[in-house]
C-alpha cells in the first residue's frame, strides 16, 4: 500500500489516499476516483495541464521509472524539467521533481501530490498533440460565432452518420450493431442540444460550415464506416466509434490552443473537457464488451445429441 497525499491551494486542506501499487494507475486515475481537483485534458501527456510536483516521503525510497519522451517534452515545454533531471531519469531512471499526473504511476512508496489548478499551464498554451495539428488543418476560427457554428454542425453531423449507420445495419441484419449505433445517434442528439444550448445563451448568430471546410473533407466525429455490414461485431462498431469521437476531441483541443480570443479559447476547453468524458465512456464500453468477448469465448460448446 502507498500513502499518496494530494495538496493545492485550491482545496481547503490535504487529502491523503490508499493506493495500490500493484494496480499500476496513475496519479491522474487516482485522483479521478477521490474526486481530487487535479486540472487534465488530453489524459495523454501531451497537453501538460495535469502537470504537479511529487515529493517522496518514504525515506531512503525512491523508485526508478522511465519518462516517455513526450512526457520529457512536454516539462521541457513548461520549463520544468532541467538538463540534469533530463540525464538522471535516462541514465538513471530517477524520477524528476515534477511529473505529469496522467503519465506518473503510483509505485510502493508515500508520496505528496502537489499542484495549483490551470496555474500548471504554459502561457503559451497547450502545446497541441501530433493528432490536433495534423488534424487542424486550414481550418481557423476567428468569432464565438463561428466556433458554435461548427461545434453544431460537428454533433449533427454526427447524429445524422449514427442514425443512418443504425438504418443501414438494420437492413442488412444486423440488429446488435444497428441498436448501438441509433443509441450513439441519440448521445450525439444530445450534444447537439447542449452546443445549440451555449449558442442560445451567448445570443449567438449560426451559421453552419459545410463539410469542405475541414482538412479532409468531413466533419471529425464521422465513424470510418459508411455502409451496413452483417457481420460488423459491436466491438468493431464501438472502435470505430471511438476513432471518431477522438477526432472530435482533437478538433476542439486543437481550436483552444490556437484561437487567439480568450472568449473561444475557453469555450472551447469546455468542449474539449466533455469529448474527454465521451472519450472516456467510449472506452469503458469498449473495456466491457471486449470482457464478454472473452467470456464467450471460454464457455464450453454444447455438443449435439
Amino acid at each position: 500500500m502507498a500513502n499518496v497525499t494530494f495538496s493545492s491551494p485550491v482545496m481547503p486542506r490535504d487529502v491523503t489516499v490508499y493506493a495500490v501499487a500493484g494496480d499500476r494507475g496513475t496519479v491522474l486515475a487516482l485522483a479521478k476516483e477521490h474526486k481530487i481537483p487535479i486540472p487534465f485534458d488530453c489524459q495523454d501527456g501531451e497537453c501538460g495541464s495535469c502537470m504537479v510536483e511529487v515529493k517522496h516521503l518514504t525515506k531512503d525510497t525512491r523508485y526508478g521509472i522511465a519518462l516517455t519522451e513526450k512526457e520529457k517534452e512536454m516539462l521541457r515545454q513548461l520549463g520544468k524539467i532541467s538538463s540534469q533531471e533530463i540525464m538522471d531519469a535516462e541514465v538513471n531512471d530517477m524520477p524528476p521533481r515534477f511529473r505529469l499526473a496522467c503519465q506518473c504511476f503510483v509505485r510502493n512508496e508515500d508520496i505528496m501530490v502537489c499542484f495549483e489548478g490551470d496555474k500548471t499551464l504554459p502561457t503559451k498554451g497547450p502545446a497541441l498533440s501530433i493528432a490536433a495539428a495534423v488534424y487542424k488543418g486550414g481550418v481557423a476560427i476567428k468569432s464565438l460565432d463561428e466556433f458554435l457554428s461548427y461545434a453544431v454542425k460537428v454533433e449533427e453531423d454526427a447524429a445524422i452518420h449514427f442514425e443512418k449507420l443504425g438504418a443501414a445495419m438494420e437492413a442488412c441484419g444486423n440488429p446488435d450493431v444497428a441498436a448501438l449505433f441509433q443509441r450513439l445517434g441519440g448521445y450525439s442528439r444530445l450534444h447537439l442540444a447542449e452546443a445549440k444550448a451555449k449558442s442560445a445563451a451567448l445570443s449567438v448568430t449560426l451559421s453552419l460550415p459545410s463539410s469542405s471546410a475541414w482538412p479532409d473533407q468531413q466533419t471529425p466525429e464521422r465513424t470510418a464506416l459508411w455502409a451496413g455490414d452483417a457481420k460488423l461485431t459491436r466491438l468493431d462498431a464501438l472502435k470505430a466509434s471511438l476513432q471518431g469521437e477522438r477526432r472530435g476531441y482533437e478538433f476542439y483541443y486543437a481550436v483552444a490552443g490556437t484561437a487567439k480570443d480568450a472568449r473561444i479559447r475557453e469555450l472551447a476547453r469546455e468542449f474539449v473537457k466533455e469529448e474527454a468524458e465521451h472519450v472516456e465512456t467510449l472506452k469503458h464500453w469498449i473495456a466491457a464488451e471486449e470482457a464478454a468477448v472473452r467470456t464467450r469465448a471460454n464457455q464450453p460448446q454444447s455438443s449435439a445429441g
